[in-house]
């Protein structure tokens, strides 16, 4: 009943609040149809992250996990003038259904889709101008690592976005044996122990069911 009410909440504010286009609606078709699993996030979300980049005015975004580029189409259509957005996808045929969707959205010049494993990519992009915002959701086990690797890219004013980190509740549980969930309570650690940022978590429920996301600040 929960989840047949959050689906039906989520779709009312859509309806009112989110324009899903063609390119978007196709993104989320095409993944399905290549086999994908439906790790995108919600049109709400996508909204949610497009926001915040124009919010914070980010000229440079950096995406670890692409899946099949809803959330990097979200971003992209964030930035000004000039602006682009990297994005690092460990899995070929994500990162070939990505640049399919992302090239239908006319956003093909503006992102830079890296395939590989994001701990192997990271260190390429040191010396590079910092990014404003930073958006990671891909495997939870490598969080801490992500994070590490986040706070050499950025600089202070810089947002940093974790999502999935709540586990239907489980993120709660120090004894889990799950690596997804030790890996996003490490991240979270991390975060409150590290004086450069300053942070917040928030639960959320839709029609992706129970999770929620970490948002930090990079401060000087």
């Amino acid at each position: 009943m929960a989840q047949q009410t959050w689906t039906a909440v989520d779709a009312y504010f859509d309806g009112l609040l989110v324009e899903e286009d063609e390119a978007l609606t196709a993104a989320t078709a095409d993944s399905e149809a290549a086999g994908l699993p439906a790790h995108q996030v919600a049109p709400n979300q996508g909204k949610l992250l497009h926001l915040l980049a124009r919010i914070r005015g980010a000229r440079r975004i950096l995406e670890i996990g692409t899946l099949g580029g809803y959330s990097t189409i979200w971003l992209a259509r964030a930035l000004p003038e000039g602006g682009q957005v990297v994005t690092l996808e460990v899995d070929a045929r994500c990162a070939e259904v990505a640049a399919a969707n992302i090239a239908r959205a006319g956003l093909q010049d503006v992102v830079d889709i890296r395939q590989g494993k994001a701990v192997d990519l990271l260190p390429q992009l040191t010396g590079t101008e910092p990014f404003d915002l930073v958006f990671i959701d891909a495997d939870k086990p490598s969080n801490p690592q992500y994070l590490e690797w986040a706070l050499k890219l950025t600089r202070p004013g810089s947002v940093i976005i974790g999502d999935n980190v709540v586990r239907d509740g489980a993120v709660v549980d120090a004894t889990s044996s799950d690596p997804r969930v030790q890996g996003v309570r490490r991240f979270t650690e991390l975060i409150a122990e590290q004086p450069r940022l300053t942070a917040t978590a928030l639960q959320t429920v839709g029609s992706k069911g129970y999770d929620g996301l970490v948002m930090a600040l990079v401060t000087p």
